[in-house]
């Protein structure tokens, strides 16, 4: 089963964060110092490709993030 979001290979996904929206001017620069004004959720997303490799014995085209690319964990159909 391909899942767009999901190394076939790791496993890793997506992670939740949060995108800080501050104002101000910094306190070294002569102000009085920076404030978060808002924070808004947000997701972080790994670098998947899709590319067809050798999975369980099968040739099969999966999602593979780039880090077990690098790595060499996959074979290349």
């Amino acid at each position: 089963m391909i899942m767009l979001k999901i190394c076939a290979i790791c496993k890793k996904g997506s992670q939740k964060g949060r995108s800080v929206v501050r104002k101000g001017m910094a306190k070294k620069k002569g102000g009085t110092g920076r404030k978060t004004v808002r924070t808004t959720k947000r997701e972080f997303l790994p670098n998947l490709q899709k590319i067809r490799i050798i999975l369980n014995g099968r040739k099969q085209t999966a999602f593979v993030c780039t880090k077990c690319i690098k790595k060499g964990l996959i074979r290349k159909a």
